[in-house]
């Protein structure tokens, strides 16, 4: 249960304030009228790190793709001026945007502990401008898990310090994914004390916590940078997760931006028809 916020929290809220069958391509024309912008990972639509991610997303309809910063094994190659380019033109080919950064990589090579990550993160401000793009997804899952870390949290806000007035002057979001609560995350932007480290809010990954979503929605508000609209298993609308009352949440707290799909592929399901009918599922909801 989400308890009332204190005084600072309420400063903090008050000033920010399906058919499932292959079909055409769907272009920009047909996208929705709400400011609400749909896009996949790259890494939920086959395409990890990969360029001909924007093509797939074309196929399905999307707005853009959540592009990655890349792996350990290309050395994060977005951050080459030259991969940058191939990225844009591809965007400027299929009329696919660059919806966002990501360095899923931290999940195995924590930014918790490991120095490289430092860099990896400054980089990524830097490729976030040239790409155009705001907002940069920090994953803090698997061995970069936060969870009952005092130790990895008091690191995680020392870097966070350092790297923040960077983010800052640049105009990008650092946004936290991890399994933490709601209270949880504002431990650490509380302690950062910068308005540009923000939560990525997974609303799969909370349900799957035992957090209550339309609690922790409106309690965050604009210390929500971006949102995974995401299902385990199952097509977004046929699991676990009520996305009518998810748009409704995010309606209420003003949201505007990306909404990226992730996951939401039945079992033995294929990925270009799920996503279509995830795609469509999505701006069917965000027509009113």
């Amino acid at each position: 249960m989400i308890q009332a916020i204190n005084r600072r929290d309420a400063i903090r809220h008050l000033s920010g304030l399906a058919a499932a069958a292959i079909i055409p391509e769907v272009h920009a024309s047909t996208h929705t009228k709400s400011k609400i912008k749909i896009g996949a990972c790259d890494w939920s639509i086959n395409g990890h790190s990969k360029i001909e991610a924007l093509d797939t997303a074309k196929k399905i309809g999307l707005d853009g793709v959540q592009i990655s910063l890349g792996t350990v094994a290309n050395d994060m190659h977005l951050r080459r001026p030259e991969i940058q380019q191939l990225y844009k033109k591809a965007s400027a080919e299929t009329g696919v945007a660059i919806g966002g950064l990501a360095i899923g990589e931290l999940n195995s090579i924590p930014y918790k502990s490991d120095p490289r990550t430092e860099k990896w993160v400054s980089d990524s401000i830097d490729v976030a401008k040239a790409m155009g793009c705001r907002v940069i997804l920090l994953a803090f899952f698997s061995e970069g898990d936060l969870k009952n870390d005092p130790a990895g949290k008091k690191e995680v806000i020392r870097r966070f310090k350092k790297v923040a007035s960077k983010a800052e002057n640049e105009g990008i979001v650092l946004g936290i994914e991890s399994w933490l609560s709601a209270r949880e995350h504002m431990e650490i932007i509380d302690a950062v004390g910068s308005p540009n480290i923000k939560v990525y809010y997974d609303v799969a990954n909370s349900t799957q916590m035992g957090y209550d979503i339309f609690e922790e929605i409106p309690f965050l508000n604009k210390q929500i940078c971006e949102v995974h609209m995401k299902e385990n298993g199952q097509l977004l609308g046929k699991g676990l997760v009520n996305f009518e009352k998810v748009k409704k949440a995010l309606d209420d707290i003003s949201y505007q931006g990306w909404v990226q799909i992730e996951g939401a592929v039945p079992k033995g399901g294929d990925m270009l028809t799920s996503y279509i009918a995830n795609n469509q599922y999505l701006r069917q909801l965000y027509k009113s």
